[in-house]
């Protein structure tokens, strides 16, 4: 998650300050005095992370709970050639963790093999009060568990349309809405004026580094549902109507100099100073009408505000991304990039729920919520700021997994950063004037279909490892007293 780690300390003070004035009143999760030992072996990032973002005030409401953090991490440079599933499954069937963290897709796996414990009786229990959850986090779990709740996400990460209210008064222009399609964004940004110098002049739209026909069309198309790669028959699948319309949405989009264009050395020179790094931004020095953000992009505004008031913006707000019209309430623009679920073969089942409710509950978010670092937890009453901004556009969408990468762990490891290469390199020939969109795609696929089938024969002919003892996964246990 992007932001994650970020502001280490000052959250460990700031959760150790709210046990201490909470009294350690907590529900969903607290623990009473006298109660028998126990001991729950966590699985995160590392044992330091762990307890500044979760396991420091959870220690604190259960001494009883003898806590170990087991963390699966690479020594050294990743080898291409490894089995990093199998490297994981390894680490699992080893250290057997009571609680695991998994990603959307290892959970579907695990519950598929029956290796995770039920939690439907967990979130139905009225003390967990699930209807404080953001919108449509129920049914996405269901979906990825197939149909059962297996895993509970602690927090998210989300983007937003972040707009310039005062830029829309001067030039008359009506404000963005929540759920426009991408259509209408673009051409909500071209009603602003496209002349004079880049540095000086005013942007409808900011995408960051999504400003190539390829990054962009990706992100667009991902809205729609649609899919580059049927993941189980390997056949690459761009060059379809479907995926043209979009790319030439995102043609007529960057073509029409209403969209800023991120530079990737604008800050090299060496007296940049952090005031500088921020005004860069065209959005935050009142430049870019409108920009595609996340969460974190909050507390860009709030240091500009702080060091350069009279240059940084002022008066924003917020809507939600572009939206599919047919489905115009859900997004793939919402992730989960920290899933807890439990271990089927846990002998400390009791003590791993308790957890698990407890890190993905309300007392938890509100602890949480007193310090940003670039996401949100998943209880709606603590998602706020002191702006009154729009914050419903972060959740209000209901999230939905991206065709984009769907089933991604069945293709070869090797195959999407060079079909990424490829599909960059062959659009922008078509943007330049080289070729046509439909040659361009065309080649995309014939191109995009080679190398799945040379990494597909690769990995056939991939020797079996003589030594998986020999795996660069080195595993740290430590124990929280």
């Amino acid at each position: 998650m992007k932001g994650f780690g970020y502001k280490r300390i000052g959250l460990i003070g700031a959760l150790t300050m709210s046990v201490v004035l909470s009294g350690c009143s907590f529900s969903g999760g607290g623990s009473q005095n006298g109660e028998a030992s126990s001991s729950l072996k966590v699985m995160y990032y590392d044992e330091r992370s762990f307890y500044s973002q979760l396991g420091m005030v959870y220690s604190a409401l259960h001494p009883e709970v003898d806590i170990t953090v087991v963390t699966q991490q690479q020594t050294g440079p990743i080898d291409p050639q490894k089995d990093m599933k199998a490297e994981f499954d390894k680490f699992i069937a080893e250290e057997q963790p009571d609680v695991l963290m998994l990603s959307t897709e290892q959970l579907t796996q695990y519950a598929e093999d029956g290796k995770l414990l039920e939690l439907d009786t967990l979130v139905e229990d009225k003390d967990y009060n699930k209807e404080t959850l953001i919108p449509g986090l129920i049914d996405y779990v269901k979906e990825i568990g197939g149909g059962k709740i297996y895993g509970l996400p602690s927090n998210f990460y989300s983007q937003a349309i972040f707009y310039n209210k005062d830029l829309f008064d001067k030039y008359g222009i009506t404000l963005p809405e929540d759920r426009m399609s991408w259509d209408k964004l673009f051409d909500l940004a071209q009603r602003f004026p496209t002349d004079g110098a880049k540095d000086k002049r005013v942007y409808g739209l900011s995408l960051g580094y999504n400003s190539d026909l390829y990054q962009l069309g990706t992100m667009i198309g991902a809205s729609q549902n649609l899919s580059m790669v049927n993941a189980t028959s390997k056949q690459v699948t761009i060059d379809t109507s479907a995926w043209k319309n979009v790319f030439q949405s995102a043609w007529k989009g960057l073509k029409s100099g209403a969209l800023y264009t991120e530079d990737p050395n604008g800050m090299s020179g060496s007296n940049q100073t952090y005031e500088d790094y921020l005004l860069r931004d065209p959005f935050i020095s009142g430049r870019a009408a409108m920009k595609l953000e996340g969460a974190y992009f909050m507390d860009n505004i709030k240091e500009a505000q702080t060091r350069v008031k009279d240059k940084a913006i002022q008066n924003w707000d917020i809507v939600t991304v572009p939206v599919n019209p047919e489905s115009p309430d859900t997004s793939p623009n919402m992730s989960f990039n920290q899933i807890f679920a439990i271990n089927s073969k846990s002998v400390n089942t009791e003590a791993a729920k308790d957890f698990v409710s407890y890190v993905t509950g309300e007392e938890y978010a509100r602890v949480a919520s007193k310090v940003q670092n670039g996401g949100f937890q998943v209880r709606t009453n603590y998602l706020k700021d002191d702006g009154n901004h729009n914050m419903q556009a972060f959740y209000s969408l209901k999230p939905a997994q991206s065709s984009i990468y769907k089933d991604y762990e069945k293709l070869p490891q090797e195959f999407f950063m060079q079909f990424m290469t490829v599909g960059q390199e062959e659009l922008k020939g078509a943007f330049d004037g080289k070729k046509s969109l439909d040659e361009a795609l065309a080649l995309v696929q014939t191109r995009g279909q080679q190398i799945m089938d040379r990494e597909q024969a690769k990995e056939k002919n991939k020797p079996a490892e003589a030594d998986v003892s020999n795996a660069a996964t080195t595993t740290t246990t430590t124990n929280a007293n």
